[in-house]
């Protein structure tokens, strides 16, 4: 590749070294080499970043360095869809030809391409080459991106796409699924059917069955500790609805009943007190007015 450049050149110069460092010094996020027909144009493949729509997925581009390289910046266009970035289209960032007057000589391809990675997220507000499609098209065509790299160009550029992607699948982690939000039941059967699946889960569900019995056994003592009713017929003294306790050995799904409000009997010695303690209140009330009665009588025999 070198011999047909003038190595005095400074951008072959750079070029060649900026190569030589891609190679021996890989990044999992991205991988760019340049053509052997032309050191100019450059192949590159970015890894989506975490935590967001592109996540997994991996987008192949095309970068287009000048003749002044590294002293006026290179130009960048998608092949892959992402909906954040037209395809076979230059783009428009502050590291791009679009804006020269932010561009520094020792800015590298790397750096470039580092920095688009960045870009991936943000908001597009209407930047020439820019799309803003919804998370779910994003993701949609994050996943797409996996199966196989664009087709663009001769057949030399075509073979370094291919190898690119190779690469890139062997780093990129897998597109995360995002799935409807699980009621806490549903959690846990999911959790038992990959218990059954993976066996090295299996003691997870043991521990959470203790868990289950533990508080099943305090519930049990604390209703124990209410002092039960003497008369044993329920009819007697009003209504009982008692919570319904799972035994040890039901269904390891165990679900929690609506609690229910318990009216209790009032113990007869009680109930005898309030007797005994309302006719003594209404004896002394007759004798009161029995006395007041006799007082009357005598002071209206004692006036005739």
């Amino acid at each position: 590749m070198a011999e047909k450049y003038n190595l005095k050149n400074p951008a072959v110069k750079r070029i060649l070294q900026e190569g030589k460092e891609m190679q021996s010094n890989p990044s999992d996020d991205f991988m760019s080499l340049p053509l052997e027909e032309n050191i100019f144009e450059w192949q590159f493949a970015i890894r989506g970043p975490g935590d967001s729509e592109f996540e997994g997925g991996i987008y192949h581009g095309r970068i287009q360095l000048p003749a002044e390289y590294p002293f006026k910046p290179p130009s960048f266009m998608l092949l892959t869809p992402n909906g954040r970035f037209e395809t076979q289209t230059k783009i428009c960032l502050s590291i791009s030809n679009h804006h020269p007057e932010h561009w520094q000589p020792s800015w590298s391809v790397r750096t470039a391409l580092v920095a688009l990675i960045a870009f991936m997220p943000t908001n597009p507000n209407g930047a020439l080459g820019s799309l803003n499609y919804k998370k779910e098209d994003r993701r949609a065509l994050a996943i797409k991106s996996r199966e196989a790299p664009p087709k663009f160009g001769s057949p030399e550029r075509q073979k370094l796409i291919d190898e690119i992607h190779e690469y890139m699948l062997s780093k990129a982690p897998s597109v995360p699924q995002h799935s409807p939000s699980q009621t806490p039941e549903e959690h846990l059967r999911t959790e038992e059917a990959e218990a059954e699946i993976n066996p090295e889960n299996q003691e997870a569900i043991p521990a959470r069955e203790e868990l289950l019995d533990e508080a099943v056994g305090d519930r049990i003592l604390e209703e124990q500790e209410i002092p039960a009713p003497a008369n044993p017929n329920p009819r007697a003294g009003g209504v009982e609805a008692s919570r319904e306790i799972p035994s040890q050995n039901s269904d390891t799904r165990v679900q929690n009943p609506k609690p229910q409000t318990r009216v209790q009997k009032p113990d007869d010695r009680l109930y005898t007190m309030a007797i005994i303690g309302l006719t003594i209140a209404i004896v002394l009330l007759l004798l009161k007015k029995l006395i007041k009665t006799t007082e009357h009588g005598a002071v209206f025999m004692n006036g005739s």
